[in-house]
């Protein structure tokens, strides 16, 4: 497949691991936005929360993006959030394919619950946060996709013949 694959889905769902995967198997450029906003920043995602908020954070979102998206041939692992904005809603549906991996908020658990990098994630009741999130991003994920794949319980590698395949009828 030609063009950019823009992945989309929540925290947890392989975005990072099936974006690697598959941007080696179609020979495309990885990226990953929320590792291009560390790079730009020199800091972490959590100490851009703690001191410009989920506003800031979400500013930097987009402005990566942007560029990002720029790029031709390219993998993008997106953060789980960007789907928020509608901007970046557009510029995702408009400048490639974009596959959503789709995971259940207890599989979402299962994979995040021992990870302290993620900021949303750090409340009394996480599990609970995780299906909040699910319920309003869901919506937003599926409006936008090309693709709709189920993470599910199956190998990285499954998954990835799985996508190629579906990318193919594009």
């Amino acid at each position: 497949m030609t063009g950019n694959i823009f992945l989309v889905g929540m925290m947890g769902a392989g975005k990072t691991t099936v974006g690697r995967l598959l941007a080696k198997h179609l020979h495309k450029t990885f990226h990953d936005s929320d590792h291009e906003i560390e790079r730009r920043t020199g800091v972490n995602i959590p100490l851009i929360f703690e001191i410009e908020g989920e506003a800031g954070f979400r500013a930097r979102e987009t402005a990566v993006i942007d560029d990002l998206a720029k790029l031709d041939d390219i993998v993008l692992a997106t953060g789980g959030g960007a789907v928020l904005s509608p901007h970046n809603r557009e510029t995702l549906s408009r400048d490639g394919a974009v596959v959503y991996l789709r995971a259940t908020p207890d599989d979402l658990w299962a994979r995040t619950r021992h990870d302290k990098s993620r900021p949303l994630l750090q409340t009394p009741d996480p599990h609970a946060k995780l299906r909040e999130l699910f319920r309003q991003r869901d919506p937003l994920y599926r409006a936008i996709a090309d693709i709709v794949i189920d993470t599910g319980k199956q190998s990285v590698h499954g998954l990835i013949h799985r996508l190629e395949k579906e990318l193919a009828l594009l």
